[in-house]
């Protein structure tokens, strides 16, 4: 269930038998010459399609997050940290005002982790300090975290993988939308790790941007059983999430 496919009677029925909903959030920024600038929203996006076909209502995804080191290549985008963890408490404010009590956002980019986790701590810090009880429940699950996921990766890249423009996450997004499927000869075949800070810096260390990573690697193949071990994942942690509330 999609609530931008919904109306406004639908989220209204669905909130008689749930108050959860699954908010996928990601980032637009270059994943080296075959991955695609939408990777890191496309993957979390595609996993929750899979949770919407389970009857759990599925937000838009907040597909810009924090990628400041990025910028040196063409069509990144990026928020301020303070930018996205404002989007964060609007979007949980406004949902919760009508009801919605466990927020989980599936993410698919590791620069977002800690401000999503800081605007929880603002949501919460905030009902603590004005003596008000919060019964808001806030989630973050990583899609590339999960252990159906690493034991996946393990399994076909073991630490061919890397750390950023990743064969699993290549894989994924020819899955969902194989007809972008890039194909480059790359050098050095593993590219190069290392620190990352502003994005002069990314830039000349990592020319095409890729961080420790064999792309290559990517098949389709390989990208549905990542959906498949990817929603596994989500779905579990999901349904545990919310347990308490769905009774």
């Amino acid at each position: 269930m999609y609530l931008q496919l919904s109306t406004w009677p639908d989220i209204e029925a669905y909130l008689k038998h749930s108050s959860g909903v699954v908010i996928p959030i990601g980032s637009t920024e270059q994943h080296g010459p075959t991955g695609l600038i939408g990777t890191d929203a496309i993957c979390p996006e595609t996993i929750a399609g899979g949770m919407a076909e389970q009857d759990i209502l599925v937000a838009p995804t907040l597909s810009i997050g924090v990628a400041q080191h990025h910028l040196a290549f063409p069509g990144s985008m990026t928020l301020r940290p303070t930018t996205l963890i404002a989007v964060i408490r609007d979007v949980v404010a406004s949902l919760a005002s009508q009801g919605f009590t466990h927020f989980y956002f599936l993410n698919g980019h590791g620069g977002n982790i800690a401000p999503v986790h800081t605007a929880f701590a603002e949501i919460w810090s905030e009902a603590s300090l004005s003596s008000e009880p919060s019964n808001l429940h806030l989630k973050l699950g990583n899609w590339f975290a999960g252990p159906r996921v690493n034991r996946l990766s393990q399994e076909l890249f073991g630490d061919a993988d890397g750390k950023h423009a990743t064969a699993s996450e290549v894989s994924l997004t020819w899955h969902a939308y194989p007809e972008q499927q890039r194909d480059a000869e790359l050098e050095p075949r593993r590219a190069p790790d290392g620190a990352i800070r502003d994005a002069a810096g990314y830039r000349a260390n990592f020319p095409d941007g890729r961080i420790a990573s064999e792309p290559q690697l990517a098949t389709r193949e390989h990208g549905r059983r990542f959906y498949e071990a990817g929603l596994a994942d989500a779905l579990e942690e999901y349904r545990r999430f919310v347990s308490p509330a769905e009774g």
